[in-house]
């Protein structure tokens, strides 16, 4: 396809990266190939990069970071402006390869790449508020301020739904605190990576700066283990699943480094009976269907109270009958396919383990027949306290549960172990501001009369619990990516000791 040639993606390409004309040559490494999930097809294969284009990446990272560090500030912003720029241009051909290769919608492949754009423009206007503070020191004459230093490597290992956003989420932030980036993307997403790179290789190779985004594509099991036990980077941002985010957070602190951490989200929207349903219906399609319930911020489970629970119920079975499964490049699709094989066996195992327990599939429930990753988007009564509903399945499963007062239903929301994004619907303040407060929702996002799915560019995204702790992309996040310094001053002649200590040395006759 045209949107290929114009991203640079041949039949064959290779995986590593170091800048403009910095592409590995290894072909004895294993090969990935990249299948459409739409229609089980090959796109294009990946050489994976060996151990040793590895280790040239990162001293080539390395060389760049003690350059890229030197650079001002408001400098390294202008790089990301560019960058921000060469991805309007190319926001078009991007998006639909997100759409080819992961499966969700052209919109939303398109409104992907927006991301990376919004977070670009962010991170321009953030490279001139590195702020620091300046304190009153207990000293006389003395003055205190803290500063903030760039940290080194940022290590980027992305998922498949998100193959590009995260990068930019991280990379950028990184690139205006002075740091490096190397990135392993996904292995069912290996394209979007190399396109990337090019379109970032190709802003390089136009300014006179390093190499400061490189690009390595291999098996987690050897490039992925190699980069979180690598101490040459501190801080390792990972998206993925909560297991695979346990192992990664103990070995990189078991070398000190530091992690980001985004990891699952079994996200809940309470609807309360005075909301409005205008609203409550297209949130809740959109997040429960929205990339086919591949997102760690779709919507999972629903609250509803009692007195609107059947109403509601079938409002949202009306929706459904209208969401368009098929292509995803086709602009009538509202739902593509679920990434792989195995995402739809997942599909499949999860149903049969909610109707074991007494669910009752009210719609849905199905594979289609025919090539391709799809499913039907569904919908399951349910209890909380069961155990698939306490799991996140990485598909377009919604969760019914009924409730009788907010109490409860906060209680419920709030007793699953991830804790990523929520939402309320109410027209009702009191209960509104009783969501938001310390006593509701236990989440790094709760939002009212707005879904759970997406992050708006300028909020910091993370959550809590199993979720992983971390923070991504917005408010001061750019923390994460630098090293903090107090610094203290002393312009006087004296030398007052901490505390009022004394401690008295004869001097020199």
């Amino acid at each position: 396809m045209e949107f290929l040639k114009k991203l640079g993606i041949n039949d064959e390409n290779y995986g590593a990266s170091l800048g403009p004309s910095h592409w590995s040559q290894t072909e004895d490494a294993g090969k990935i190939d990249s299948i459409n999930p739409s229609n089980g097809e090959l796109i294009s294969s990946v050489y994976q990069c060996s151990e040793e284009d590895y280790d040239d990446v990162v001293k080539g990272s390395l060389e760049a970071y003690e350059e890229w560090k030197k650079v001002p500030a408001p400098e390294r912003g202008q790089l990301v402006r560019d960058l921000g720029n060469a991805l309007r241009d190319y926001k078009d051909p991007l998006g639909s390869l997100v759409a080819m290769e992961m499966g969700k919608i052209k919109a939303e492949g398109d409104g992907e790449v927006q991301e990376m754009i919004d977070i670009a423009d962010f991170a321009v206007g953030q490279s001139r508020m590195l702020y620091g503070k300046t304190m009153h020191s207990e000293r006389k004459d003395h003055r205190m301020y803290e500063q903030w230093h760039p940290l080194g490597i940022t290590g980027v290992i992305s998922a498949f739904n998100f193959p590009v956003a995260v990068w930019s989420w991280n990379a950028f932030i990184a690139a205006i605190c002075g740091n490096t980036t190397i990135w392993k993307p996904s292995s069912s997403t290996p394209l979007c990576g190399i396109a990337v790179q090019n379109i970032c290789n190709e802003v390089l190779s136009i300014k006179d700066v390093p190499n400061i985004f490189s690009l390595t594509i291999g098996s987690g099991s050897k490039i992925g283990e190699t980069l979180i036990n690598d101490k040459n980077i501190p801080l390792v941002s990972f998206t993925g699943s909560t297991n695979m985010g346990r192992h990664v957070s103990k070995v990189v602190s078991e070398r000190f480094g530091r992690t980001i951490l985004e990891l699952g989200g079994n996200n809940c929207i309470i609807v309360e009976k005075s909301a409005d349903m205008d609203l409550v219906v297209p949130a809740i399609v959109f997040g429960a269907v929205g990339t086919a319930g591949q997102r760690c911020t779709s919507t999972r489970r629903v609250l509803i109270e009692d007195s609107i629970y059947e109403d509601l119920k079938n409002n949202l079975i009306n929706a459904y009958k209208q969401v368009n499964i098929g292509d995803p490049l086709d602009k009538e699709t509202l739902m593509g396919p679920l990434v792989n094989e195995n995402a739809v066996n997942d599909f499949s195992n999860a149903i049969k383990r909610a109707t074991d327990l007494g669910g009752k599939v009210l719609y849905g429930g199905t594979t289609i027949d025919g090539p391709g990753n799809y499913v039907t988007p569904t919908i399951i009564s349910a209890e909380n306290s069961w155990d698939i509903v306490q799991e996140e399945t990485f598909a377009p499963i919604l969760y019914l549960i009924p409730y009788s007062n907010l109490d409860d239903a906060i209680r419920m929301h709030n007793d699953v172990p991830q804790g990523l994004s929520s939402a309320m619907f109410t027209m009702n303040i009191r209960k509104a501001e009783k969501f938001l407060s310390s006593i509701g929702s236990d989440c790094g996002i709760a939002n009212i009369n707005i879904g759970t799915s997406g992050a708006e560019i300028g909020g910091a995204f993370g959550g809590e619990k199993e979720t992983g702790g971390g923070r991504e992309s917005g408010s001061d996040s750019w923390k994460q990516y630098m090293r903090r310094q107090t610094n203290t001053i002393n312009w006087s002649n004296e030398l007052p000791l901490a505390q009022g200590i004394e401690f008295n040395l004869e001097k020199n006759s």
